[in-house]
């Protein structure tokens, strides 16, 4: 059998499972600057893409909602079909907010990089700790008023399965919060 030589960065993603290092080609020529691609971690599939941040939906609305599921490129199943009928009810769309899951590896994890790149007036996050962000500390279902945008910290879907009662204090905030 003959050795295998490609340059393709798909070709060799497809058919090898370790990590590879380049021996002087270049990957970014390898790829067309719109295709995404998928890598795994964690045993998690994420989306990837040419862009700083890998994100779902539309960033010039101002909405943002940052997760953190590492399990899932976004939500897991029963979390997204809860975040679909939660912002249904405020006439809202996966379409036309901005979701970013912190748990893609490629997505930095640092609010200023969010904020340069998102330029949200209104961002929810949903089970990330302020801290993570270096941000102040908010409480849970409140929000702090920045210069530029609006934070809302709030639990994680599955908290909210858990837990009626935070559920329940989180429509209450989440509606004021959204339609303010």
């Amino acid at each position: 059998m003959s050795d295998l030589i490609t340059n393709n960065y798909v070709a060799l993603q497809a058919l090898m499972s370790d990590t590879l290092f380049t021996t002087g080609f270049d990957v970014s020529n390898a790829l067309p600057d719109d295709m995404v691609v998928s890598t795994v971690c964690d045993d998690a599939l994420f989306d990837t893409s040419t862009e700083e941040f890998v994100y779902k939906g539309d960033k010039s609305t101002g909405i943002l909602f940052i997760l953190r599921y590492p399990e899932y490129p976004y939500f897991s199943p029963q979390a997204e079909d809860a975040f679909v009928k939660t912002i249904s009810a405020l006439s809202l769309r996966p379409e036309n907010v901005a979701i970013v899951n912190l748990a893609n590896p490629q997505n930095p994890n640092e609010f200023k990089k969010i904020m340069q790149f998102f330029k949200p007036t209104k961002i929810t996050l949903l089970g990330v700790e302020p801290k993570s962000l270096v941000l102040p500390e908010i409480p849970h279902n409140s929000y702090m008023k920045g210069r530029i945008a609006t934070v809302f910290n709030t639990f994680s879907f599955e908290e909210m399965f858990a837990d009626l009662n935070k559920k329940k204090l989180f429509w209450g905030e989440f509606k004021t919060f959204i339609t303010s």
